[in-house]
């Protein structure tokens, strides 16, 4: 390391390794959705959250889903118009749209889910006996106030 630098060890740092760790893992399972199915990353996620928790607005869709809106709202315009989300108007305010899944939709999560448990499985045997250390950790830092 530079002189003139503080001595850090990036190796050592983990926001980057579970940024690295969090890239690869992602990238492992979408080559699959996006040879297969033509899906992109965004538009996974948008899909796996309706399937599991049904009829959604944008606005809760980004929170969710960790999209900035634009890619949100791109994400479910292409599955919309693929014919994999239906979009109806907010009874509350007209101005807002529900989205959920469409029957097609739901035909496609009947293969996709499985590939996604499928490749859970996998990970799971690579991590071992570390799974549930894994699993509180990821907890704690899902829900401290860094």
């Amino acid at each position: 390391m530079s002189r003139d630098l503080p001595d850090f060890d990036l190796s050592r740092f983990l926001p980057y390794r579970l940024t690295v760790a969090s890239d690869r893992l992602s990238a492992g399972l979408a080559r699959r959705y996006r040879t297969e199915f033509g899906i992109s990353n965004a538009e996974w996620r948008v899909l796996v959250h309706l399937a599991d928790a049904g009829e959604v607005s944008i606005r809760e869709l980004e929170a969710r889903v960790h999209l900035e809106k634009s890619k949100a709202s791109r994400a479910a315009s292409r599955l919309v118009e693929a014919g994999h989300v239906t979009k109806r108007p907010n009874p509350e305010d007209r101005r807002l749209v529900r989205l959920s899944l469409s029957d097609r939709g739901r035909a496609l999560m009947t293969e996709l889910l499985p590939m996604a448990a499928s490749y859970q499985e996998r990970l799971e045997a690579v991590i071992g006996t570390h799974m549930d250390d894994l699993e509180a950790a990821l907890e704690a830092i899902m829900e401290a106030d860094l």
